[in-house]
């Protein structure tokens, strides 16, 4: 007997814009006229972070109870294990854009474990928050990086019901 339960994952990213600044640099000693100030190398562009696309499990078809788990990772890849028979077609992985200072190297943060809740007070996990980016992100000449993200979602015993969950984001310049 299959059972259809609608997973939705609203993601409205909680971000943390603070651009952190470069890391001082002692005076100069040889200079006629030393300073005290600290030196900066930013323009002091903010950081700005636009989600592009929420991640959306859309609808799973559950067979019986138990457990069993969604999985799609930021290629669109999908699978389905345990009680977890099918993942809908329309569901998409999460798309983030950050802007700021050209060239920049940044740090993006991400949790590694999600809870969701649903009306009634139910909740369900997505585990395994992974994203495409490369192990040192930078900003692009115009100042601009894209990345995608997904996930996997477990679920234990009778999880009828829509889910939604924030996922902050923090991105810093290093």
């Amino acid at each position: 007997m299959a059972f259809s339960y609608a997973f939705a994952w609203s993601l409205a990213a909680a971000a943390l814009l603070a651009g952190a600044s470069a890391p001082a640099r002692a005076q100069c000693r040889l200079c006629t006229d030393p300073t005290t100030e600290v030196r900066k190398d930013d323009t002091g562009a903010a950081i700005r972070i636009e989600v592009e696309t929420t991640l959306d499990f859309d609808r799973l078809v559950l067979f019986g109870g138990g457990d069993g788990a969604a999985t799609l990772l930021p290629t669109g890849e999908r699978s389905a294990t345990g009680t977890v028979a099918a993942l809908s077609a329309s569901a998409t992985v999460g798309a983030v854009t950050v802007r700021g200072e050209p060239g920049r190297t940044v740090r993006v943060e991400m949790p590694r474990r999600v809870e969701l809740y649903s009306l009634n007070g139910a909740t369900i996990v997505v585990d395994r928050v992974e994203t495409d980016l490369p192990a040192v992100p930078r900003l692009d000449s115009a100042g601009i990086l894209t990345f995608k993200f997904g996930g996997q979602l477990t679920v234990t015993g009778d999880a009828e019901g829509e889910y939604r969950g924030r996922v902050p984001i923090a991105v810093d310049y290093l």
